[in-house]
């Protein structure tokens, strides 16, 4: 059976046990209203019984009490003084008495009736024994229904949320290998451009590029692709950290972008506000930056190309937290994607793998003790607020 039939199947079993669970009580519900109505008619019985001058009348009335005991099912046997065996009734197992096989299996079946409930009467002349009426051998399997239930509701949440943790990996492995194809993708494609470059004769070159102008080019792609690298090895375990100068990390940022901003959103204005003596955080540079330039970046593309501003600026607040805002003048994020913004595959572009912001959750809170989320303070534009734990002083 495939893994993805096991909630399925284990939901089901669980309606079954409960659906199960509302007939047997109800039904347990029923006899005892019956036997309080058996109950009820023995006093009423016993009353007329005793009301009646007439002795005569007596045995008729033992009588009917007799029908009305037995009525309730409950197990009686009656035994003499030499624990012979001389009536039965409501047994669960058809006896013949009148033979030594069946009075052997009335005494056994005996013992077991006065363990829980002692024999009524002489024991030197007649003794009545009796067990339970069935209304309590049902309620006895009361408490293993619940168990079961339980039982079966504590399997299913567990393979509901293994199941759910294993399409939210299989999600984010796949959205990461996409991510990862993306970014190598440029670099690779500007070696090849340049490998084909450097076949060409100097005469055939474009711009007369020279071996040293292809050499820089060549030399700034791998130490983009050694970048890249150095990041998605950073990622898949415990970096170390070391106290941070924000000032220099979003300023290092700001340099890369500003460098990049006419390919990257034409007309679109970067301001940053991070003061130079702002409290340091513990961090790891590298996946930091990382972090901050796919908010960054997600900005970018909600501007989608338009005039617009970005705004950088960190801040000290409460609770030894450095605060550090992303805001842009775009159109916001769609209500119905706002709840899961932050989880691997989910993005507002056509053409995303929805990675960005999830990694850059990730790298906020699981190896930096930050937070990072979304504000809600305008009907237009987006603010994202990266909280991160400043080195105590």
């Amino acid at each position: 059976m495939k893994r993805e039939r096991w909630p399925l199947l284990l939901a089901t079993l669980f309606l079954i046990l409960l659906g199960w669970y509302l007939i047997y009580t109800r039904s347990i519900g029923a006899a005892l209203e019956e036997n309080a109505e058996t109950l009820t008619e023995i006093f009423a019985e016993v009353q007329r019984a005793v009301a009646d001058p007439d002795l005569s009348r007596t045995d008729e009335a033992l009588g009917r009490l007799q029908d009305l005991v037995l009525s309730t099912d409950i197990p009686i046997v009656l035994t003499t003084s030499r624990d012979s065996v001389t009536a039965v009734e409501n047994l669960p197992f058809e006896v013949d008495i009148e033979t030594l096989e069946g009075q052997g299996r009335v005494r056994e079946y005996v013992r077991t009736l006065d363990l829980r409930n002692p024999p009524i009467g002489d024991p030197d002349n007649l003794q009545i024994h009796f067990g339970d009426p069935p209304i309590v051998r049902r309620l006895g399997w009361i408490s293993s229904l619940q168990a079961g239930g339980l039982l079966l509701t504590v399997l299913v949440g567990l393979a509901v949320i293994r199941a759910q943790r294993r399409a939210d990996n299989e999600r984010a492995w796949t959205a990461m290998a996409r991510e990862l194809a993306h970014q190598l993708g440029t670099p690779i494609s500007s070696l090849q451009g340049w490998l084909e470059v450097l076949r060409l004769s100097p005469d055939e070159r474009p711009g007369d590029l020279g071996e040293n102008e292809v050499a820089d080019a060549i030399r700034e792609d791998l130490v983009r692709l050694e970048r890249i690298s150095h990041r998605f090895e950073l990622i898949g375990r415990e970096p170390d950290l070391a106290p941070l100068s924000l000032h220099e990390v979003v300023g290092e940022l700001e340099r890369y972008l500003q460098a990049r901003l006419p390919r990257f959103g034409r007309g679109v204005e970067l301001h940053v506000d991070v003061p130079r003596d702002i409290a340091p955080v513990k961090g790891n540079a590298v996946l930091l930056a990382w972090a901050l330039e796919n908010v960054v970046k997600n900005a970018l593309d909600a501007l989608a190309g338009r005039d617009g501003e970005i705004d950088i600026r960190a801040f000290e607040g409460e609770r030894d937290w450095i605060h550090l805002q992303i805001r842009d003048t775009g159109p916001g994020v769609d209500p119905e994607v706002r709840d899961k913004l932050f989880e691997p595959g989910v993005t507002t572009k056509s053409g995303g793998w929805g990675v960005g912001l999830a990694l850059s959750r990730r790298i906020v809170e699981g190896v930096h003790r930050g937070r990072i989320e979304l504000l809600d303070e305008r009907p237009w534009g987006a603010t994202f607020e990266i909280r991160l734990p400043r080195v105590p002083a």
